[in-house]
């Protein structure tokens, strides 16, 4: 396979699966904006460590800086480019590689949040694709080096999934499955969005603690002030979530272009339940509803009338078959109807 694949961001995520795919043979250019990195790797590799030392890898791929991305310009142009940015830099990431894109090149969103509809919005969404890192922890802890936070083989699940946002699986989807299959298990799911929501609860449930302390995952595991409750791993049986199922087209950009979407359908509170709460809004103001009344609690006739008429006049709308002459204005007196009386024309 003689794909030419780019990775935009060369983190802890697209260092460590980026050099991994550089190191087995693939033709990768890790693209970041920090110099000291770049240069890092330029000059001693890039260092992946593990937690066992048999997992270290020293991989030298293809760098370019931020500014050196025009030079992308006069060469072969990306078949893949892997999104590995914070979430808040994802439009122009995608906007920065999408010129240089082949014909056929697609952009991968490897990311934890749900950035697909962002990447859509700039390249469409036939050029979208999901990768998601679900049971992967690394960090980069110094230029030129990503550690692995957890042992390999050590979920039963698979560490990777990749998929399309229309949930089918496709040839491409075959092809970036058996790529990323020699950095580690992957698995080409119909649930791209079931999988994004799941790897979401996780890190909703993780990363608030580790922010808030400054504990890396490894460090909140072996700490018992930290509840099980806070983190996935240390509840019991571990993290079950191989994905919480969803309908194929639960997300609404996923449709087929000749789709139409479904109207929004009425509320589901009952006849009973709309009662009481009308009943409960003329309780506690009665200003809002219900014809005017007089000091001595009497409807007060003409001025129901005249606020009825100044509420229809707000909502009908020239050239509707609604907005009707009002019959005091068109007929004053009813001079019309007596004269049709009159020659039988009533």
């Amino acid at each position: 396979m003689d794909k030419r694949i780019a990775v935009i961001g060369a983190g802890a995520i697209g260092g460590y699966t980026g050099g991994h795919l550089a190191h087995n043979g693939f033709d990768v250019t890790l693209i970041d904006p920090w110099p000291e990195h770049i240069e890092a790797i330029r000059k001693d590799g890039l260092a992946i460590e593990g937690v066992s030392q048999e997992e270290y890898v020293c991989a030298k791929p293809k760098t370019m800086h931020l500014t050196e991305l025009q030079q992308l310009a006069k060469e072969k142009p990306i078949d893949i480019a892997m999104v590995s940015v914070k979430s808040y830099d994802t439009e122009w990431a995608t906007m920065l590689i999408a010129q240089y894109l082949a014909p056929d090149g697609y952009v991968v969103s490897l990311q934890n949040c749900m950035n697909e509809e962002r990447i859509a919005g700039i390249v469409g969404w036939d050029k979208t694709v999901g990768v998601i890192p679900a049971l992967l922890g690394a960090e980069l802890y110094a230029p030129g080096r990503v550690r692995r936070t957890a042992a390999k083989g050590a979920s039963p699940y698979e560490v990777y999934r990749v998929g399309e946002v229309h949930s089918r699986i496709t040839k491409r989807i075959e092809e970036l499955a058996d790529m990323i299959r020699t950095i580690d298990s992957v698995k080409a799911t119909t649930n791209l969005w079931g999988e994004r929501w799941s790897k979401l609860c996780v890190n909703g449930m993780a990363n608030g603690v580790a922010a808030a302390t400054g504990m890396s995952g490894n460090d909140m595991n072996r700490d018992d002030k930290i509840p099980p409750s806070q983190h996935p791993s240390r509840r019991r049986g571990g993290a079950r979530w191989p994905g919480a199922r969803l309908p194929a087209r639960a997300h609404p950009h996923a449709r087929s272009r000749n789709h139409r979407p479904r109207r929004r359908g009425r509320s589901r509170r009952s006849r009973r339940g709309r009662i009481r709460h009308f009943r409960r809004i003329e309780l506690e103001h009665p200003q809002r509803v219900g014809p005017p009344v007089d000091g001595a609690g009497h409807v007060e006739r003409a001025a129901h009338r005249d606020r009825f008429h100044q509420r229809s006049d707000r909502r009908k709308r020239p050239g509707s078959r609604l907005c009707r002459p009002d019959p005091r204005q068109a007929d004053p007196g009813g001079q019309t109807s007596r004269a049709r009386q009159g020659s039988g024309q009533a």
